[in-house]
């Protein structure tokens, strides 16, 4: 959330700290600089392997069509680019993006090493302002990136200025649980499991405090829903997976 702070101007949360709005890029920038190398196999112990079925779910939600144009932003190492380069083949385009250069390497090296290469393009972007012409999309996902975004509104009027009529936006990410008594099991897990584990396998407690704090302040399913009405997309709804830890939210433009 952005706030003015009469004293400090524009601040916005980082994990549980307040900090001004233009550190926040740079903060996160180091986090994920740090742990690129390691993302892979962390992704794998965190969600104990089951990031590789939310994704899987958020590929069938995002349905591109041979030779159709996508962009795929905070791609990471790049797990729904690949597969969204397949689904649209050698006549279409995949934008891989994200704003950390140190992410950008790894998934590109990842995907070359996968074999991927005729419709492939590399870019990096902030998504609060996109360097596209608009309307040039027909598909644009974000994976666990859009609370790492600094002000999430103007992300999503970005995104929504970048679609073509018909196309969809496909966010997956960390939510709400809906489970009320899983939450104290939920929360020792992410205040002191992953953190745990990030100083073990990455070297890295504080990334990981951070990341499981940046979870915590993400909007809600129904608040980011109303928050991609109000930039503009169409027929928004979301779907739930593993009792609401991560969600799929989906917008078109008509």
């Amino acid at each position: 959330m952005t706030t003015v702070d009469r004293q400090h101007g524009e601040e916005t949360d980082f994990g549980f700290q307040r900090v001004p709005v233009e550190e926040k890029a740079r903060r996160v920038g180091e986090v994920f600089s740090s742990v690129a190398r390691r993302y892979d196999l962390m992704n794998d112990l965190m969600s104990a392997g089951l990031h590789r079925f939310w994704k899987s779910q958020a590929l069938r939600l995002i349905d591109a069509r041979p030779g159709q144009q996508v962009l795929d932003l905070a791609a990471g190492t790049g797990d729904l680019s690949m597969g969204m380069a397949r689904q649209v083949g050698g006549e279409g385009r995949v934008i891989v993006s994200d704003i950390n250069q140190a992410m950008l390497e790894t998934g590109r090296d990842r995907l070359l090493d996968e074999g991927l290469t005729g419709n492939l393009d590399y870019v990096i972007a902030n998504a609060e302002q996109l360097p596209f012409p608009p309307r040039q999309f027909d598909r644009i996902s974000i994976g666990f990136g859009l609370r790492n975004v600094t002000r999430i509104p103007r992300a999503l009027r970005a995104m929504r200025e970048a679609l073509r009529p018909g196309g969809r936006l496909v966010i997956l990410e960390f939510s709400s649980l809906y489970l009320p008594p899983l939450q104290p099991l939920y929360d020792l897990y992410s205040f002191r499991m992953l953190p745990l584990m990030g100083k073990l396998v990455a070297n890295d407690a504080d990334s990981y405090r951070y990341l499981a704090e940046s979870i915590r302040l993400h909007p809600d399913q129904e608040t980011l829903k109303t928050m991609m009405e109000e930039a503009g997309f169409e027929d928004v709804d979301y779907i739930n997976l593993s009792g609401g830890i991560v969600a799929l939210h989906h917008g078109h433009v008509y």
